[in-house]
Formats: C-alpha cells, sequence, structure tokens
C-alpha cells in the first residue's frame, strides 16, 4: 500500500476556529510489519499538519545516522531513511506530540508508535506508565511533550548527560505514556523534560524524572505497567558568590548563583577581609529582607576604609539540594554612605487581621528589611487576649530580620487577639529604631469549619512504609500527611477546606518527604502515584470511605 500521491499541499480556507489535534490515519508498513525491505516509511494524517513540526516530532529506535528527508503530497508524507536498515532489527518509530495542525498549530494529543522488523521476528515488549508534572508544588502542571529515554541495560555506566537513549517516547496531553516495540531484556527509563531537544539530559535547565527501579520484560511478561515518574529539578552544583557590594556603611548586598539553604543565613558563614590592613572585619548579621531569591544582606558594625582593597569570603554555605561550598571569595565594593534608615515591618503571615488563624496551633510570622537582634526581642514582646491577660508563647529566628511567634497554648475559636510590642526595640547594626508601639491583630478561625477526609488505599504493599499526603492546590505550603496502617486505611482530621492534589509514595528513608533518585550514579527514586482527580473537600462536611487503588496505574 502507497499513501502518496500528487495533490499539492493546500490549508482548506475559512470556517470555523481549529481546536480538534492532529491524527495519524494510516501508515505504511502496517505496525507488526516483517522482512521489511523499503527505504522509507509513510504516514497520512487527518488534515494538513506544520511540516517542519513533523521533522521535529519523527524518533527513530534504534538510532538512525543522518537527516530524513520528507516528500510531501496534501495530507500524505514520504519518510526516507538516510541509512540502510540493520539486518534482523526491530525498528520503532514514534511521531510525538510535538507534531502540530497547520491551522491552529494544535499538538497532537498522543504520541503514535509503529514497529516493523528488518528480519522474520518483532520484538513486542512494551513499558507505560504517567509522568506527573509541579503537583507536588500545589500545581497541576502539563507533562505533555516530556521525552522518555530507555536505555538497554548492559552494565552500571547509563549516564543521561552523556548518551543518548537506545528507545524514544513522549507524553500525551493527559501525562501518559508507552514504549513499544521493546526486545526482551532489562530496561532503565527516565522522563526528561528535554528544553533543547538534543536527546541528552542537561541538569542547568531539564527536569527529569527517576525510575524506582528497572524493568525486565520477556516472553511471560511483555507489558510492564505503571512505572509513573515526578519531576524534579536536579542540582548538582555547588552555590558560589557572584558579587559583594556595600550599599552603606552597614549593610553589604551579596549576589550569589543560586538561593541559599535556610541554614546558610548565618552571619557567621561570612567574613571581609581588608587585605590592606591585613585585617578580618567580622559579618554580625545575614538576613533575607527585600532581597531578591539569590541575594541576600549582610550587616556589621566596624566600618570598611574607602580605600583599601577589600574581599569577601564565604565559608561552608549550601543550596536547597545540600550542595556545600566550603570557602568561595569574591572582591568587595566598598561605601562610606550613612545608613538612616530604621528597620521597617515589611511582612507578615497570615496579613494583619486576619481570621484565620489556627487556635490548636497559632503562629505568626514577622518579617522586617533591616537586621536586629532577633534573640534578644523575646523578652519584649506581649502576646494578649481581649482582656490584656498575657500568654505563653515562643519565638523561633529564622533569620536576622525574621521570626515567628507561636503560642504555647490552646487558643480560643473564633476569638480575638494580639501580638504587641515597642518598634524601638528593633534596633539595627547602626543604632536606628523607631520609637513606636505596634500590635498586630488576628483573630482565630472557627473550629467548626474544618473538614475530614478518610478511606483506603488498596494494594499497598504491606511490609513498605506509605506516606499519603494531601496537598493544597492554593497554598503550597499546606500539606496534611498520613502515614497509613498495614490496611492502607487514612483519615485526615482537622483539614482546612479547599481543593487539595492527593498523592502517595513508598517513604523507604522514613524522612517524611519523597526522594527523587539520582540519575547518575544510579540512585532509585521512592515509588510514586497520584491521584489525578482533583479532591474537593468543602467546610463542615467529612469526605469518607474514599477509595483508591494503588495498583492501578494513574
Amino acid at each position: 500500500m502507497h499513501l502518496i500521491g500528487c495533490a499539492n499541499q493546500l490549508p482548506p480556507g475559512g470556517g470555523p476556529l481549529d481546536t480538534v489535534p492532529p491524527e495519524i490515519r494510516v501508515v505504511y508498513p502496517a505496525n507488526g510489519t516483517i522482512n521489511y525491505r523499503e527505504k522509507y516509511f509513510e504516514l497520512e494524517f487527518s488534515e494538513y499538519v506544520d511540516k517542519r513540526s513533523l521533522k521535529d516530532a519523527i524518533f527513530i529506535s534504534p538510532r538512525l545516522e543522518g537527516d530524513l528527508e520528507l516528500d510531501w503530497s496534501g495530507h500524505s508524507v514520504q519518510v526516507n531513511f538516510p541509512e540502510e536498515l540493520k539486518k534482523d532489527i526491530t525498528y520503532n518509530i514514534t511521531i510525538g506530540t510535538d507534531l502540530l495542525d497547520y491551522n491552529n498549530k494544535n499538538r497532537m494529543a498522543e504520541s503514535f508508535t509503529f514497529s516493523f522488523s528488518t528480519g522474520s521476528k518483532i520484538d513486542n515488549g512494551s513499558i507505560e506508565g504517567n509522568v506527573y508534572s509541579n503537583l507536588s508544588e500545589g500545581k497541576s502542571g502539563s507533562s505533555s511533550g516530556v521525552m522518555i529515554f530507555a536505555y538497554k541495560v548492559t552494565g552500571d555506566t547509563i549516564d543521561p548527560v552523556k548518551q543518548k537513549a537506545d528507545y524514544v517516547s513522549q507524553v500525551g496531553a493527559e501525562g501518559n505514556y508507552k514504549l513499544s516495540g521493546l526486545a526482551f531484556q532489562t530496561y532503565r527509563v527516565f522522563a526528561v523534560q528535554d528544553e533543547y531537544r538534543d536527546f541528552l539530559f542537561q541538569p542547568d535547565q531539564d527536569l527529569i524524572g527517576v525510575p524506582n527501579g528497572e524493568v525486565t520484560l520477556d516472553e511471560k511478561d511483555t507489558l510492564f505497567s505503571g512505572l509513573n515518574f515526578s519531576l524534579a529539578k536536579i542540582d548538582t552544583v555547588s552555590p558560589r558568590l557572584f558579587s559583594s557590594v556595600m550599599t552603606d556603611k552597614h549593610h553589604l548586598l551579596i549576589t550569589l548563583s543560586e538561593e541559599l539553604d535556610s541554614l546558610s543565613l548565618n552571619a557567621e558563614n561570612f567574613l571581609i577581609v581588608d587585605s590592606t590592613a591585613n585585617k578580618e572585619i567580622p559579618i554580625l548579621f545575614a538576613f533575607k529582607g527585600r532581597a531578591k531569591e539569590k541575594e541576600l544582606f549582610l550587616a556589621l558594625k566596624d566600618s570598611v576604609p574607602l580605600a583599601d582593597q577589600c574581599y569577601l569570603t564565604a565559608k561552608n554555605i549550601q543550596d536547597k539540594a545540600k550542595n556545600k561550598t566550603t570557602f568561595d571569595v569574591v572582591s568587595l565594593t566598598v561605601s562610606d554612605r550613612v545608613d538612616t534608615a530604621a528597620p521597617l515591618l515589611i511582612n507578615t503571615f497570615p496579613p494583619e487581621r486576619s481570621e484565620s488563624v489556627d487556635f490548636l496551633n497559632a503562629e505568626i510570622t514577622f518579617g522586617f528589611d533591616n537586621e536586629f537582634d532577633v534573640e534578644g526581642l523575646k523578652s519584649k514582646i506581649l502576646l494578649l487576649d481581649t482582656s490584656g491577660n498575657k500568654l505563653g508563647f515562643t519565638i523561633k529566628k529564622i533569620d536576622d530580620a525574621s521570626f515567628v511567634v507561636k503560642a504555647l497554648q490552646k487558643l480560643k475559636s473564633l476569638e480575638s487577639y494580639s501580638v504587641a510590642f515597642n518598634l524601638k526595640n528593633i534596633v539595627d547594626a547602626a543604632g536606628n529604631s523607631v520609637d513606636s508601639s505596634y500590635q498586630f491583630k488576628f483573630k482565630t478561625l472557627n473550629g467548626l469549619n474544618f473538614t475530614g477526609f478518610s478511606g483506603r488505599v488498596e494494594n499497598l504493599d504491606s511490609s513498605k512504609n506509605a506516606l499519603l499526603v494531601l496537598q493544597s492546590k492554593s497554598e503550597k505550603n499546606r500539606t496534611y500527611n498520613f502515614l497509613l496502617n498495614k490496611k492502607g486505611e487514612f483519615a485526615f482530621t482537622r483539614v482546612e477546606p479547599g481543593k487539595y492534589n492527593l498523592y502517595c509514595f513508598y517513604d523507604t528513608n522514613n524522612d517524611g518527604k519523597h526522594s527523587p533518585g539520582f540519575p547518575f550514579p544510579f540512585q532509585p527514586s521512592e515509588e510514586i502515584k497520584y491521584y489525578k482527580e482533583e479532591i474537593n473537600l468543602p467546610p463542615r462536611w467529612e469526605v469518607t470511605d474514599f477509595k483508591w487503588d494503588f495498583a492501578v496505574s494513574h
């Protein structure tokens, strides 16, 4: 059967807006063909497609060296191979979801794969599953277009940064994928958001999903279903100092290659070295304030001579992925500008006059734009009820310009409270402060508005610790964890109403969070599955008898 005719490719004119994705209607050779001898394959589409997008959407496994040659005729195309096909080999042709139609650039909904063999037998192994994107961040980002790279396991040297995969597929609009036409052997599969489409994992810009193990296909098990991936940023680079500039005689703004971990927001990690005077000048405060993501403010009391050559050193700083820099140094731009600005309160969480503070675990976060002695502030703060009674609390320091006030006792529901202190006690390194009182007023929420969520996750491996996570879609930091019992039963209580994502994973290292694994040297991820439907929990109404089959791919 041949599809190519003599018609010219002309798009239809006029008509309603095209929202229908293109489809592949016919292929040549037919899927499963053996003893194939031709030097091309043919495709017929449901509509006119963007020619350039097709060239970028064709994936052939095993790979062929050279460029494909495309001969078009209407809705059909003949794709000519750049080299002779090898004997007795199964070839897989995948048309990925990067294929666009001509009229409105609609993407193909799912990748399309067909196989043929140049020998008398054809490989028929398959691996399928889902790729999840950003759900653990409270977002339902699409994973459509993510690449699936499958490698034959012949040793422990598979590195997706350096090696191109033996088999390639692409994730569809619903987040699902399928690799087919696979030989019977063991595979290691990765999901890669391949931004450059170079078929390699580039850690600087690509997200990656690492499998929870390898897959072995044989004559008895030709299909492996449920190899799921959760995309994550794999950071292997330690943070570096880019610049340090004094904004006045007491403050430095430093710029780094990436955001630091909260443990590195410590003045002891930094030091000024005056090479002209051969002396060291200590840093007393470190804080975020109004700094951007990759910036940090430092503060000192001693002045730095304007004419001297000075440097800022950093020791044992680490990023959020725990990559550590033991030592770094950068030139310091010195200033003798006088600092006259007193610390200013720039944010609170929740906002002032909030009526949603949890009476059982009342916490208020305060953030200032300048440094001060956070530890010395505790004796100067009051937590009061409406009658002026003093209540017990603790202070948790975040950095040298922000802290959390936490009530030590259960507060009353639907009652008003306040946190009070005098701003004259908020004194920066230059001695600036404001002599005025401040009162943060808030109200506790209605305990009757809480909801609940209970049920059972079925077909779990009872020998593993299965952790069920309820993740708010509107507030990234609002999560509820439940360690499932042997029967898979759970009961979330005191849940704030709202819309949630639900996922479950085997917490093999017992750290309470999903471990994404590492591509090379290979460290498997913790097996994870997401419940694809949104969980809606209305106020004052518990959702019960929920059932989820963990063995079913979602």
